[in-house]
């Protein structure tokens, strides 16, 4: 049973032989990733300038391709595809909830700080 690894990535779209080819695919589909990040970083284009939610569209896709990342990191390279359901979801859904709640005190602090520097005063105090 120990050698009874998955070998397909993207949710079986792409099947692997053995395990060094299924660890080289992950690592080309990570290098991918984080190409389009560093592309989109370079010249980020103006069309992806407009916001929502509070938020440059860039952003967040910058945030879902980290999270993207990470997911494949944790599933692939930390053998977390092989392990218990509950543990899974233990690991996954607890970093999710994190990087959520991350996001929001960024945001929350950002837009204080952005709002204290434009207009020259403190608008709460805490």
């Amino acid at each position: 049973m120990a050698d009874a690894h998955k070998l397909e990535i993207l949710r079986g779209l792409i099947k692997f032989k053995s395990n060094t080819q299924k660890i080289w695919g992950v690592l080309i589909l990570l290098s991918i990733i984080t190409a389009v990040e560093v592309v989109l970083g370079i010249y980020k284009p103006e069309s992806l300038m407009s916001k929502v939610v509070g938020m440059k569209i860039l952003n967040w896709i910058f945030i879902i391709l980290t999270i993207v990342k990470a997911y494949y990191i944790t599933w692939d390279f930390m053998h977390m595809r092989d392990e218990v359901k509950a543990l899974r979801r233990m690991v996954v859904w607890t970093a999710i909830f994190l990087i959520c709640y991350l996001i929001f005190i960024l945001l929350q602090e950002g837009g204080y700080i952005e709002t204290v520097y434009s207009s020259g005063f403190v608008k709460r105090d805490f």
